[in-house]
């Protein structure tokens, strides 16, 4: 019996002239992550402006979210880096395409983006992919491998930083290429939407000591992320008052759990820093801290700490190089430091402690404002469909005789 993708059904929304528009992405999987959260925003969007949303994924727990804004999921293989897998998802993906009436394909990732690009070869239909981060070239044949995030008929880039990369690296038109930076739900975080009550557990779960700066690295616990220079600047700090605390996942990086508190016992700060692990209520961990430290040492495609940490109000300390650049004004919503330098870094953690009350209010209202006014959720999807309507209009145009 042939292969069939499993599909979860859920309402079909029409456009006002009854027929649907609709948009299939994209993604290996559903677990977690920007990427994922991006794409169920966009279904969501989509669904209420009257087009069909239909995600491909290999599955995951996210797919609840999307039956609940009414998106359709289809279960495949999509995280598959096999060739031959690749090629038979291509196959189901024009089938799907041409079964559920699908009138354009946004692929987010590169395994499913080449079946996605095949698919679209195959059906005519217009496609697009979104470039999300500064892909390893280790030779030709990687470099191949991820041009296909180049090949949409729409490319859209998170962040500056990736535009650029993308036109020194790959041989994509500028033209084909738009910026759509990172969504942030701005309800979720925003401080005056969080209640003394989350803050007092959190604080009292974190046995935090009343008066004490509390200096937060919110983001999985990974070498790349920068806990490890972030103690050398703790160490290098002036003021011994003061509480580190490291937010996220170590995702079963147990050795470097290890190492990090090896590091801070070495330091002699192993009473400062507290590694928490994972948080159910980022947005209250964001509003109890006094700074929000953002350390990677290799450049982020975009990040999404110094954006949400600015939502919530709070001074964020934060590389100079990746997007970071494009997040923070220096001296008005934050600071940059030199990459993967900790006495620059302790040199912004000190200022951003040393502000008077009039300073850090200043900084606060600029902060959400740069927030609002730059990063919402809204934006990202509005600009996103906007796309979308561009690639249909240009489809439906005829061809210019030669």
């Amino acid at each position: 019996m042939p292969e069939t993708a499993e599909i979860s059904e859920a309402p079909q929304t029409e456009t006002p002239s009854g027929k649907p528009v609709t948009v299939m992405q994209i993604v290996p999987e559903l677990v977690t992550g920007g990427v994922e959260r991006g794409t169920i925003d966009i279904a969501k969007a989509l669904i209420a402006e009257g087009f069909q949303a239909i995600v491909v994924s290999s599955g995951g727990p996210m797919q609840r979210e999307l039956d609940r804004v009414g998106a359709k999921h289809i279960t495949l293989n999509a995280k598959s880096k096999n060739l031959f897998r690749m090629r038979k998802n291509a196959k189901l993906l024009a089938q799907i395409i041409r079964d559920e009436g699908v009138d354009i394909i946004h692929a987010r990732s590169r395994a499913p983006a080449w079946s996605a690009y095949w698919a679209s070869k195959r059906t005519g239909i217009p496609f697009v992919t979104t470039f999300h981060a500064t892909y390893n070239i280790s030779g030709p044949l990687k470099r191949f491998y991820n041009s296909v995030m180049t090949r949409g008929d729409r490319v859209i880039a998170i962040s500056y930083t990736i535009k650029a990369h993308m036109l020194k690296e790959y041989p994509v038109e500028e033209s084909r290429i738009q910026v759509i930076h990172r969504g942030t739900d701005l309800d979720l975080y925003n401080p005056e939407n969080v209640s003394p009550e989350r803050i007092i557990s959190l604080s009292e779960k974190w046995r935090l000591p009343d008066g004490v700066p509390v200096v937060m690295l919110p983001g999985r616990l990974a070498r790349w992320k920068g806990q490890l220079l972030l103690l050398q600047a703790l160490a290098a700090l002036k003021s011994q008052k003061i509480r580190c605390l490291l937010v996220g996942s170590a995702q079963g990086r147990n050795a470097y759990v290890r190492q990090i508190e090896e590091t801070a016992e070495r330091l002699g700060i192993s009473d400062r820093v507290h590694v928490v692990g994972d948080c159910k209520d980022v947005p209250a961990a964001l509003k109890l801290a006094d700074v929000v430290i953002s350390a990677s040492t290799d450049p982020e495609g975009f990040g999404r700490v110094a954006v949400e940490g600015q939502a919530m109000g709070r001074p964020v300390v934060a590389p100079n190089h990746g997007a970071a650049p494009e997040q923070i004004t220096p001296g008005e919503t934050g600071w940059l430091f030199k990459p993967g330098d900790a006495e620059d870094l302790a040199r912004c953690i000190e200022e951003a402690l040393s502000l008077s009350e009039s300073q850090r209010e200043r900084l606060y209202h600029a902060c959400i404002t740069n927030a609002r006014m730059h990063f919402g959720k809204q934006q990202m999807t509005d600009k996103t469909l906007d796309i979308y309507r561009e690639v249909l209009n240009s489809a439906a145009q005829p061809e210019k005789p030669a």
